[in-house]
């Protein structure tokens, strides 16, 4: 065990106290809102929808579960419990893979797959009024660079997954 002291981490300025805790507001009053939107009106949570989305989003609709914890932002634990509560409500189905071992797949059911169009449109309207709607173009494409920044921090596999944000056109608030 070393006997030298270990160096004290410089003062925060008044600025960036501020902004630190503008961020740590951020981040626990915009999960737990996106979170009671889709509870109210879709019977899930935001993890719940993200596993959703990233199964509608690959391919065939299939990911293995280790694949679908690191696409979720979730623990295998975490996953095991969301997917289950899922399966019951007939969203989601586990295969095992017998190509790869013994993985098992968890699939997208094609009524899990209307239950996520029917909710997203309510989702994404909570976004963009939490979000989108009050931010200029220029502070939300500001946000979405610092997020990334943060997140290539803390899990760079994520902040290299993430990308830079796509343009979806001229009329697009990110362009």
């Amino acid at each position: 065990m070393s006997t030298e002291a270990t160096p004290t981490a410089p003062a925060l300025s008044d600025a960036q106290v501020e902004a630190w805790t503008a961020l740590v507001a951020l981040l626990a009053t915009l999960p737990t809102a996106l979170d009671n939107q889709l509870k109210r009106d879709a019977g899930m949570n935001l993890y719940e929808y993200h596993v959703l989305a990233a199964l509608a989003a690959a391919p065939g609709r299939v990911l293995p579960m280790t694949d679908l914890a690191l696409s979720s932002q979730g623990s295998a634990s975490r996953l095991s419990h969301a997917v289950t509560r899922l399966e019951r409500a007939g969203w989601v189905e586990r295969v095992s893979c017998t190509e790869a071992g013994r993985r098992t797949n968890a699939v997208l059911t094609p009524a899990g797959a209307e239950h996520l169009r029917t909710v997203a449109d309510g989702h994404l309207r909570e976004v963009r009024r939490l979000v989108v709607d009050t931010l200029t173009p220029e502070q939300l494409a500001q946000l979405g660079d610092a997020a990334r920044a943060i997140v290539g921090a803390t899990d760079p596999d994520v902040a290299a997954s993430l990308g830079p944000t796509p343009c979806a056109g001229p009329t697009d608030p990110l362009c």
